[in-house]
């Protein structure tokens, strides 16, 4: 019998109904619909057990769209410059 192997992607705070949050919408969305969003998002990484790892494998794999680990693409891309 195979076991499915227990990873961060399992424990994560934003898996369910909420998840469209994390990635902008296919239509345009304005300013201030964005800000709420990321913000709604980012309240729900603020309470995530693998905010870290999820980070950590958005910054491995140069994930370059959503929030991940509670960043947006563009707060994530210092964290990239520095480490190149």
């Amino acid at each position: 019998m195979l076991h499915a192997i227990d990873t961060w992607h399992d424990k994560a705070a934003c898996k369910g109904p909420e998840s469209y949050l994390f990635y902008p919408p296919s239509t345009p969305e304005r300013r201030d619909e964005r800000d709420e969003r990321e913000r709604r998002a980012k309240s729900i990484c603020a309470e995530c057990r693998v905010r870290r790892a999820c980070l950590d494998h958005a910054l491995r794999i140069r994930e370059q769209h959503g929030i991940w680990g509670g960043l947006t693409e563009t707060e994530r891309r210092p964290l990239l410059d520095a480490a190149s």
